[in-house]
């Protein structure tokens, strides 16, 4: 009897992925910016801190992925637990379940705390490795993992429970990630209508300048815009804070971007991950807001708590 022969899934086009890429994105962030508008705080913390956790969780493990693609070692459980127990850490002490209530120094000195054992104890697990015999490596690639997921991302649950500028922490959240978004977009439109000259081809052959400026134009209108409803929650945001945060967030999306596809091409593959089949990986949605999270915050604390 022949094999019978299983039908291969048609090869989706770049704008299908685009915009079902888009689509994830939207469903996962509408869930998260649901529980935090839900009014009620025990749901809304929860519904934070366990997508939060997800999400850092699934983006090391494509993370520690890539770099055992690459033919390299690194202490995946070990990292996937540190960065599990930042997060969590991190929530308690902004919610002052832990030291001082929603102190910046203090999540800070718990931040550098936990960056210190976690280096002595990945040396510690190097010590009683019998077969890995690259230390160097395996110990460099597993926290800069924690650094470049966990600890990046820990700065939206920051952004969240900012209120040294009495306004609503989950106001900026919903700006910033918006924001992003709307380079993500812009970049794709106006790049795929004009786009010509390649910005790095060995890298990210499909990004080209036209984009790049279509992303800046696109999120800094969105900002505005979005400024002006929404401005009366987000004390001292003015258009020219708007137009500011409209350029930079705009162009660290594209370069966030950039940086992961430099992962991605080492190890040879497209995508970061399978969890969304045919479209990617949780890295693929969270990349471009990666590098814009300590960005916002840094913002937020710096500049805007001074007007």
């Amino acid at each position: 009897m022949p094999n019978e022969i299983s039908p291969t899934a048609p090869k989706l086009s770049k704008r299908q992925i685009f915009f079902r890429r888009l689509l994830s994105f939207v469903v996962l962030w509408t869930v998260i910016l649901a529980g935090l508008f839900s009014g009620q705080k025990i749901i809304s913390d929860c519904v934070f801190l366990v997508i939060m956790v997800l999400l850092a969780g699934a983006g090391l493990w494509e993370f520690y992925g890539l770099v055992e693609k690459c033919g390299q070692t690194c202490f995946k459980y070990s990292g996937l637990a540190g960065g599990c127990l930042l997060m969590v850490g991190t929530f308690f002490n902004l919610n002052g379940m832990l030291g001082l209530n929603n102190s910046p120094a203090r999540v800070n000195d718990f931040e550098t705390t936990f960056l210190i054992l976690f280096v002595l104890g990945l040396c510690v697990r190097q010590f009683l490795s019998k077969i890995n015999n690259t230390a160097i490596f395996s110990i460099a690639a597993t926290l800069f993992g924690l650094m470049y997921v966990p600890w990046l991302l820990n700065f939206i649950q920051k952004i969240n429970y900012f209120r040294h500028v009495d306004g609503d922490g989950h106001f900026y959240v919903l700006y910033f990630v918006l924001i992003t978004k709307f380079s993500d977009a812009g970049a794709y439109a106006v790049g795929s209508l004009i786009g010509k000259h390649k910005m790095i081809p060995r890298i990210s052959p499909g990004k080209t300048w036209e984009g790049f400026g279509g992303a800046i134009v696109v999120s800094g209108i969105a900002s505005v815009v979005f400024v002006h409803f929404a401005g009366s929650r987000m004390p001292s945001m003015n258009w020219v804070h708007a137009v500011i945060l409209g350029i930079v967030l705009s162009a660290t999306a594209v370069i966030g971007d950039l940086i992961e596809s430099i992962f991605k091409r080492e190890a040879g593959v497209k995508d970061s991950g399978r969890i969304f089949p045919g479209i990617g990986g949780i890295l693929d949605l969270l990349d471009s807001l990666l590098f814009n999270a300590p960005i916002m915050y840094l913002y937020l604390r710096h500049v805007l708590k001074g007007f």
